[in-house]
């Protein structure tokens, strides 16, 4: 779905740049990257997972355009430096939740927000959370007991 989404809302010719929030193995930095998308950010906070990320993102030939590194979401500054046209967070409901002020400050007034790793039975908490920040769902998707949307500004 996250992938998929970050296909869809590239538009060729136009800025946009990306924020992979729990990359993991840093698939959608590096799909981000690939499509155009710059500048491209993501962290984890895994030392594993960024220094997994880092070598996926050198055999796909792409480090130079993604800045990946160890972050912990929940210490980031609740006012962001830098905005984002696509936010990805692949983080499960409760973290989403918690840290759904310092995601939005990273995401740009005409940004998308793209959430997965979501529980269905959990995903109406999350819309309503969303949408009382003023975001509309835009597209979702379930999968056996999966659920991930795309959010944006109203």
């Amino acid at each position: 779905f996250c992938l998929r989404q970050l296909v869809a809302r590239r538009r060729p010719g136009e800025a946009q740049s990306c924020l992979d929030v729990g990359t993991g193995s840093g698939i959608l930095a590096i799909a981000a990257a690939k499509l155009g998308y710059a500048p491209v950010d993501a962290f984890d906070f895994d030392p594993q997972s960024v220094g997994v990320a880092q070598a996926n993102a050198r055999r796909n030939r792409v480090s130079a355009r993604i800045r990946l590194r160890r972050q912990d979401l929940t210490r980031l500054p609740r006012r962001a430096r830098r905005q984002y046209s696509v936010v990805c967070a692949n983080l499960v409901s409760s973290l989403l939740l918690d840290q759904r002020q310092r995601l939005l400050a990273r995401l740009r007034t005409d940004g998308v927000l793209v959430v997965a790793g979501i529980l269905a039975v959990e995903f109406a908490r999350v819309r309503k959370a969303f949408a009382d920040a003023g975001l509309r769902l835009l597209a979702s998707r379930t999968q056996n007991e999966w659920r991930s949307g795309a959010f944006g500004r109203r």
